[in-house]
């Protein structure tokens, strides 16, 4: 009986054991899938965090790529801005050397020669920066005379204006010239084309469409009527020297003395010019053209009192189209001293008169073609033709009509001119002249630029 309670309370503890074990290993295992679901949403976590990063990575990449590139671009930038308010310093030496050969109607000696072949100019030009100041000058060598053309210093005191003070060009007319051949236009030989004196002038730069000269000019390049110089003609642009006489040659000094001392002329000043220029520049098929007037006033001074004043004005167009240019301008000018017409001028080392108010107009076209013959890039062919007329000295018209053609290869600049004038300097006659005669040029201007 005690044997039979034994083995039931051992298979009873056994039973339970068994039971326990069982309960554990259910325990555990639903702990273990516990285990497993956390481990598994930690991996989704840890993946999604991964992924988290990989695109914060690519962002902070993409952000570094254009922040270099960003970097790229300013420093481009900053070097292209400092390369263009960077100017060079220092000073550039250019120039020319020009020889000439001219046939001509109204010397025989020449005509009997065939011609003549000489010497022009010799003349060097200088041009550069010093800080924020422009330099510019030319000095040109004849065989007869030494003349400065221009010499000035320019800053740039604003985004479009510019001024210049020294000796610098007078704003008057189709700029820079009213013509395109070797000679000029008449309006040269009056002082009113390429002109150059000692002053100040404001330039606005095109803008707007417009562009506006003004200028202060103290006296002509060689200081006036009392300009410390030995001859007032050698300049290289005309200014006014004097007033005639009833009786006085077409080509007198104005300043000659008599021998005993008495001034035989009347020698005279410019002095006090304002001058102003004004382009209206328009844009049209296959080109531009400019629309602009001029006007001119100023005093007379004969060293000693004001003698009288002077202006002149002139309308004027420059249109490009294509490769076709024509220039028109029309204008007048006036000398005004009591019971005076005729004025004296000088330039080139000579004296010549013109009459103290008349009228001017031109009319010039020209064709450029552009080549590839050897060394020869272009080609421009003209015809310039100038008229003076209405002279208060009741003197004959002054016109010349000069058909040519400029020729550029290389450092090489030729111009070839036939000329056709009556009563025109450098063609055998005067402003002042009175002849009937047409006269004849055929001339070639050969020039080496450097």
């Amino acid at each position: 009986m005690l044997k039979l309670s034994k083995l039931a309370f051992a298979t009873m503890l056994g039973a339970t054991t068994s039971a326990s074990y069982a309960s554990d290993i259910e325990a555990m295992q639903a702990q273990l899938n516990q285990l497993q679901q956390q481990m598994q949403q930690l991996q989704l976590q840890l993946q999604e965090a991964q992924q988290k990063s990989q695109q914060q990575a690519q962002k902070q990449q993409q952000l570094d790529t254009q922040i270099a590139k960003q970097q790229q671009v300013e420093q481009k930038d900053t070097a292209a801005d400092s390369q263009v308010t960077k100017k060079p310093q220092g000073i550039r030496v250019g120039g020319a050397v020009r020889t000439n050969f001219s046939h001509t109607s109204y010397d025989d000696g020449n005509k009997n020669r065939g011609g003549d072949f000489d010497f022009d100019i010799f003349r060097v030009n200088f041009s550069g920066d010093v800080g924020d100041v422009t330099l510019n000058a030319e000095i040109r060598f004849f065989d007869y005379m030494t003349a400065v053309k221009y010499a000035y210093a320019a800053y740039d005191f604003a985004d479009d204006w510019q001024v210049q003070a020294g000796i610098t060009k007078v704003p008057f007319g189709n700029w820079p010239y009213n013509s395109h051949n070797y000679f000029f236009g008449t309006t040269y030989y009056i002082g009113l084309e390429d002109d150059h004196d000692l002053g100040v002038l404001f330039k606005r730069k095109i803008a707007d469409n417009w562009q506006l000269d003004l200028g202060f000019f103290k006296n002509d390049e060689l200081g006036g009527v009392d300009g410390y110089v030995d001859d007032r003609s050698d300049r290289y642009s005309y200014d006014v020297v004097g007033f005639r006489n009833a009786d006085e040659g077409i080509y007198a000094d104005p300043a000659s003395k008599g021998e005993d001392g008495t001034s035989l002329g009347n020698p005279i000043g410019e002095y006090n010019t304002f001058s102003g220029r004004y382009g209206y520049h328009f844009e049209h098929d296959s080109g531009t053209t400019e629309l602009g007037v001029s006007a001119l006033a100023g005093g007379l001074h004969d060293g000693v009192d004001r003698a009288g004043d002077y202006h002149a004005w002139a309308v004027h167009l420059n249109s490009t189209i294509g490769a076709w240019n024509l220039q028109l301008q029309h204008g007048e000018y006036q000398y005004d001293i009591d019971n005076v017409n005729r004025m004296a001028v000088g330039a080139y080392g000579f004296y010549d008169s013109i009459a103290a108010e008349a009228t001017m107009t031109n009319a010039n076209i020209a064709y450029s073609v552009p080549v590839e013959w050897g060394p020869v890039t272009n080609l421009q062919f003209y015809n310039d033709y100038g008229i003076i007329y209405d002279k208060s000295d009741n003197s004959a018209d002054t016109w010349m009509n000069v058909t040519g053609v400029s020729v550029a290869a290389g450092g090489l600049f030729t111009y070839f001119d036939y000329v056709f004038a009556k009563n025109q300097p450098f063609v055998g006659g005067s402003v002042a002249g009175d002849s009937d005669e047409t006269e004849r040029r055929f001339n070639i201007n050969v020039g080496y630029y450097f």
